[in-house]
């Protein structure tokens, strides 16, 4: 229904419950970038907090979950942007938090339950002119290969820790691109629970 967030997924012509809380979406994207673990269990991770019963999901099931829980996270656009690193959710995390704030109007942080889509957005409201939006725009301008204008380039110079991103983090593409690789292995494997 329109104007409604999603709090279940059909799964093989069942109903499961999804943990749409913004912390769930933000440790699977940790969980993604983390180069220690197999590609298995990213999956796992990701399927373990997005469904409360995990277990109970069917192992021939498995894809259809995964692609279901990539779908939540993309916010059902079913979109694959592609464009260059300008954020790492990590590093850019007490510069994200005051901008969501800022344009939620509240501590986000204090919140019992913020749905995931919600969070998104208030995270695509942030403002030009907040310290987070400034970053953007320049990583933008520098990945583009744009001049700085004077008081940018000033900023820039005075700030190149909080702009400068290190290279080897995966890009929200590439995460999306490894979750897919992930999918796709295990549609071919074939999945096994736990």
């Amino acid at each position: 229904m329109l104007g409604r967030l999603p709090t279940t997924a059909e799964i093989a012509g069942r109903t499961y419950r999804i943990r749409t809380d913004y912390r769930v979406v933000l440790r699977i994207i940790q969980a993604v970038n983390d180069d220690e673990l197999t590609g298995r269990d990213k999956v796992l991770v990701c399927l373990a907090n997005i469904y409360p019963d995990f277990q109970s999901i069917p192992d021939d099931a498995l894809p259809e979950a995964y692609e279901k829980a990539l779908d939540f996270i993309k916010a059902g656009s079913g979109e694959s942007r592609q464009s260059p690193k300008l954020m790492d959710w990590e590093k850019d995390e007490a510069l994200i938090f005051p901008a969501v704030n800022q344009a939620a109007g509240k501590e986000v942080r204090e919140l019992e339950h913020l749905h995931w889509w919600t969070f998104l957005g208030y995270f695509q409201s942030i403002d030009r002119e907040s310290l987070f939006g400034t970053v953007l725009h320049i990583r933008q301008k520098k990945k583009k290969r744009k001049p700085l204008e004077q008081c940018e380039q000033e900023f820039y110079r005075n700030n190149r820790e909080l702009c400068d991103l290190e290279d080897h983090r995966n890009t929200a593409k590439a995460v999306e691109d490894q979750m897919q690789r992930i999918y796709e292995e295990l549609l071919k494997g074939g999945g096994e629970n736990g």
